[in-house]
């Protein structure tokens, strides 16, 4: 048989070299690490983009959330497009989008342009990631090899975020900050040119698109970002901060509206009538908000004050990542036998216990006591919690729905990080300036006549006044952060529930789980 015959014969849609699984594991997988990395490869660059674009700290908060945001919002919508569209399809389309996306913002010469690109990946992180997550089911068998090509997905999802901040200060110190942007377009482009190549299309479904849900959730938790971040900068009596948590409030209710009336909503309502699976997002959202602000804040002490490399301090958050992984096996292991409130619990004690410690970080602090314990703290704290929320999301859930259960966590998380750091950069904006004039009338009595006429032209304190200004604005930014932590623990305490059924479920997935998160 020829090649042209065999080309002929093969069904519609179907890998033009079918069997190789470890090809299409490995494509698929990198997608997920490419998604997951974007997260943390971009924070240890944010000082460098801040001294290139001409950032404020308040406003470099939106190199985060203009991504998570996007993600997070358009997450569901981009599972759904999957089903409909077929996931092959899809996945390389929202491949192809991020890896332009990423090509563009590496251009980037104000910060609008970086904040476009930065929103034009999350749209395309948003298509990409929960197909490449379906596509493991369409091309693996049920059984052991779909359950080591789970492992192998749960694994460099927890990973991606380490690999990110390594690869993020050796690119920022090596080469520079552009190029945490511009890797991701090899990397794209070869996992489009792969894909076709290595996985079949999947069988279409009938269905709608919620278009007007995504809008209106995105647009709506935009605006209330936007209100915080503004607040921070021009005050709560603003017109313009005014108008954004009016706006927030109108688009939120009308996505409630439409959601209650949609035949296939983009976030199923009926979700959160359970009790049990509305404390893991409450939960969900509070960590996550306590968590990016917390990454953030950090890696600006560590390169702003205690003067690290970006390779520095891509090595000073890898104990973390080991401590979360700790903790997430820990839970795994034990979870069908003590149920998950033991781990909520004492997850989100943990964790406000750390972030509790950080509030008394001053330019005084080493890395070890102002750094390294309480993030040592908060990483086993979330990793107690990952798998935990994860597999209560979906314990009693329709198989049809797991999907959906397990992606609105997933939304929660994004969201709530650029919610939660829109806040704590409020609170970061208005210590700051306050501090600001204590260290500008100190650093006048003090400061040489070089030094006065320097600051005379460029309005920035030097250091160490400008050390006490940015470490009083994130010791008073965790304060929100450990509240946070707070109400997730009470939420455990007061909300969740466990049933004997609720046990038995977990067993049966318990062992099939890895440590989620990124």
């Amino acid at each position: 048989m020829t090649a042209s015959q065999l080309t002929h014969n093969q069904k519609p849609g179907a890998a033009r070299r079918e069997g190789h699984p470890g090809i299409a594991l490995t494509v698929i997988a990198a997608c997920q690490l490419m998604v997951v990395l974007d997260a943390t490869i971009v924070n240890i660059a944010l000082p460098h983009i801040q001294g290139a674009l001409k950032f404020s700290t308040t406003d470099l908060t939106w190199v985060v959330s203009a991504y998570t945001l996007t993600f997070g919002g358009l997450l569901l919508l981009g599972g759904r497009a999957g089903d409909i569209l077929g996931r092959r399809r899809v996945f390389m389309t929202g491949i192809l989008l991020f890896t332009l996306a990423s090509l563009l913002g590496g251009f980037a010469q104000e910060p609008w342009q970086l904040l476009a690109a930065r929103v034009l990946q999350g749209v395309g992180g948003a298509i990409a990631s929960p197909t490449s997550l379906a596509l493991i089911t369409t091309t693996f068998p049920e059984g052991p090899a779909r359950n080591r090509a789970f492992g192998v997905f749960a694994a460099v999802s927890a990973g991606g975020g380490a690999i990110g901040l390594l690869a993020g200060g050796m690119l920022t110190e090596w080469l520079d900050w552009r190029w945490v942007l511009f890797v991701n377009v090899p990397i794209g482009v070869l996992i489009a040119v792969l894909t076709p190549l290595y996985i079949s299309e999947s069988e279409r479904h009938p269905g709608r698109f919620d278009f007007l849900g995504a809008l209106t959730s995105t647009a709506g938790m935009a605006s209330l970002v936007y209100g915080f971040i503004r607040a921070s900068e021009e005050g709560w009596r603003d017109e313009l901060t005014l108008g954004s948590f009016g706006a927030a409030v109108v688009l939120l209710l009308a996505f409630v509206l439409i959601e209650r009336r949609a035949k296939e909503p983009i976030t199923p309502l009926r979700m959160f009538a359970d009790r049990n699976r509305s404390g893991t997002y409450v939960i969900m959202l509070c960590l996550a908000a306590a968590m990016f602000g917390m990454f953030f804040f950090i890696v600006l002490f560590v390169q702003n004050v205690l003067d690290y490399t970006p390779i520095e301090a891509g090595l000073a958050f890898l104990p973390v990542t080991v401590v979360i992984a700790f903790g997430a096996a820990l839970s795994q292991k034990f979870l069908p036998v003590l149920g998950p409130k033991p781990f909520m619990v004492t997850g989100s004690l943990i964790v406000a216990i750390g972030l509790s410690w950080q509030t008394l970080i001053s330019p005084d602090s080493s890395y070890v006591s102002g750094v390294l314990g309480p993030m040592l703290l908060f990483g086993f704290g979330m990793g107690l919690n990952f798998v935990t929320l994860t597999l209560t999301a979906v314990s009693g859930v329709a198989p049809h729905e797991a999907g959906a259960a397990s992606g609105l966590l997933n939304a929660m998380q994004q969201v709530g990080g650029s919610l939660g750091l829109s806040i704590l950069t409020t609170v970061f904006g208005t210590a700051s300036r306050n501090e600001a004039e204590k260290q500008v009338a100190d650093f006048m009595a003090h400061a040489s006549p070089e030094q006065k006429a320097a600051f005379a032209k460029t309005h920035e304190l030097p250091a160490p006044w400008s050390h006490e200004v940015l470490s009083q604005g994130i010791s008073t930014a965790f304060i929100p952060a450990a509240a946070m932590a707070v109400l997730a623990l009470v939420t455990a305490l007061l909300v969740i529930r466990v049933r004997k059924s609720d046990l038995d479920a977990l067993a049966g997935t318990a062992s099939a789980a890895g440590p989620a998160g990124g």
